[in-house]
């Protein structure tokens, strides 16, 4: 009887928790609509099975409950119970992909008037390119990707030269016009991930995946990875701004092509040319290197493992670390100086800090990127800590 009790107030339960919870899809910015019905569909069928399952379970507990001197019946074959489970269980299988497998269909297919936009993700970054003015795409290859040309385009292909690249983790997009995203990965699986888009698609290293969607609201919008990449997952983020036509036509405008960047032209993070890093004054020059440092942290992510107010995280924190001695595996130690600092970004795997792991991969970075780094991470040095580290 209790048993038959837990399950009649499991279903009521949750049938509750469903219609009074505060935790809601957020509000649709596309055209995918299709995706909300589609849900709203399977949690309706899965929701129905799962009430009327507890329900009939509970009742045969109560109805068949042990009595004085009765016996349960023995019956090991039931042909045609079995049919009835059987062409139920296909029937709510087919109501349950048949929606999703239209959708999909229509998810994969954009029109032919989409605007490509490659997205590109690595740990703990996103990377994000647009074609230039004939409207294809140069191609790719890994062996490529360095210092000037951190997406790995091929520096012989005409096609590319005027693709544009954008290497922090902000992307516009124009108000109500279709996107086709075609996304890679350069290291492990990844999935870029707009809630409010309602679109999504896992990014597999060694190909190119492909979905698209129509923005219908302008604003700013968070991008996630939705796939379990390493230790700073959590921390691989991104922004995707929807702005009006206009406005997005003059920032695509200001935007490095691939031809700028190996030439060194400035870049938005590099605007400024790099000051000896030897000097330490306030001016001016050293504190826009460590802004550029700062926006070079979070494009390249170096935030996804290293804090900034001291927090514990998977790097050491970088609050108060310049000036200070670090001690490594090995039994060894240094003083955080600009020479410190320069070795462990370029050579992250060369020495390892006592208590983390040797996970930081190498980057492809400039000297000026490398330069801004060092300026923003002596700009955070605060109060002496204990440890150091890179």
């Amino acid at each position: 009887m209790a048993l038959a009790i837990a399950l009649v107030v499991m279903v009521v339960a949750s049938v509750l928790f469903h219609f009074l919870s505060p935790w809601w899809a957020t509000p649709l910015a596309s055209n995918w609509k299709q995706m909300d019905d589609t849900l709203t569909i399977t949690i309706v069928i899965t929701g129905a099975f799962f009430i009327g399952i507890n329900l009939f379970v509970g009742y045969m507990v109560w109805r068949y409950r042990h009595r004085d001197g009765s016996r349960a019946a023995y019956q090991p074959v039931n042909h045609k119970l079995e049919l009835w489970l059987i062409g139920g269980t296909t029937l709510g299988i087919m109501a349950l992909l048949a929606p999703g497998l239209f959708v999909y269909a229509d998810y994969v297919r954009p029109p032919r008037d989409a605007m490509l936009v490659e997205v590109v993700g690595q740990q703990w970054s996103w990377g994000f390119r647009f074609p230039g003015a004939g409207g294809q795409f140069g191609t790719t290859d890994p062996r490529f990707v360095g210092p000037g040309n951190p997406l790995g385009l091929n520096p012989d292909d005409p096609n590319g030269q005027d693709d544009i690249i954008v290497a922090g983790p902000e992307l516009h997009l124009p108000l109500g016009r279709p996107i086709k995203i075609l996304a890679r990965s350069k290291d492990v699986l990844h999935d870029f991930y707009v809630p409010e888009f309602r679109a999504r698609m896992n990014m597999v290293p060694g190909m190119v995946t492909s979905f698209w969607f129509t923005p219908t609201r302008a604003g700013t919008f968070d991008v996630l990875c939705a796939q379990l990449c390493g230790v700073g997952h959590h921390n691989m983020r991104g922004k995707v701004v929807v702005d009006e036509p206009a406005t997005f036509t003059a920032w695509l405008q200001k935007q490095q092509t691939f031809v700028a960047m190996r030439a060194g032209q400035p870049a938005a993070a590099a605007t400024v040319p790099a000051q000896p890093i030897g000097t330490r004054g306030p001016g001016p020059a050293a504190a826009d290197l460590a802004e550029q440092g700062r926006t070079l942290a979070q494009s390249k992510g170096c935030v996804a493992c290293h804090s900034i107010d001291g927090s514990p995280s998977v790097g050491p924190t970088w609050k108060g670390l310049y000036g200070h001695t670090t001690t490594f595996t090995d039994g060894s130690s240094a003083k955080v100086d600009d020479d410190y600092l320069r070795t462990e970004i370029r050579e992250p795997q060369q020495r390892v800090v006592k208590g983390f792991a040797p996970i930081m991969p190498k980057m492809p970075l400039t000297e000026d990127e490398v330069n801004a780094l060092i300026a923003y991470i002596r700009s955070t040095a605060g109060a002496p800590r204990e440890a150091a580290g890179k």
